[in-house]
């Protein structure tokens, strides 16, 4: 979504035109104390994220999340609860895609528990491998900083499986 602005706005100045991205992540616990995370491709250095991503535009945010944890990891989930919702602005110059606009990025955070399938790649994706990963060692991965945020809202939940 854009909103209308003169052409002569500066791009990432309040006002200017932007897109907006809705996202939805899980939170994926086990009783090993580990996090389900998935290896985003897209950037220049490979990073750990959760999974989840685009809700499609006939999708709630939660049938969203539990399409995008399946596809990336192979695993049926179910949504324990809502962690929160968190925002960032992702300016015109970093943009992967070099869109020529700032982007608000929304996303949808959950805590969820598999509920079947199993650990897979997702195939011809944005993510490489998807891996359980020791909640005390997450801060020596490289990761986005939506796993950080995410862990936070987890940690002061009451949604734990």
């Amino acid at each position: 979504m854009s909103t209308d602005q003169p052409a002569d706005q500066p791009a990432d100045q309040p006002g200017a035109p932007y897109d907006t991205r809705l996202a939805a992540y899980a939170v994926v616990l086990d009783e090993q104390e580990r996090v389900l995370l998935a290896l985003w491709n897209e950037p220049a250095q490979k990073r750990w994220t959760l999974p989840g991503g685009g809700v499609d535009l006939h999708e709630t945010p939660e049938q969203g999340v539990v399409r995008e944890v399946r596809e990336e990891t192979g695993y049926d989930v179910e949504l324990i609860g809502l962690l929160g919702v968190d925002t960032g602005v992702i300016p015109a110059s970093r943009r992967l895609k070099g869109e020529g606009r700032p982007l608000k990025a929304v996303r949808v955070l959950y805590a969820a528990r598999v509920i079947g399938g199993e650990l897979t790649a997702e195939l011809d994706g944005s993510t490489d491998e998807a891996r359980w990963h020791p909640l005390a060692e997450v801060e020596r991965l490289p990761r986005v900083g939506t796993v950080d945020v995410a862990l936070e809202l987890q940690r002061r939940s009451a949604a734990r499986p």
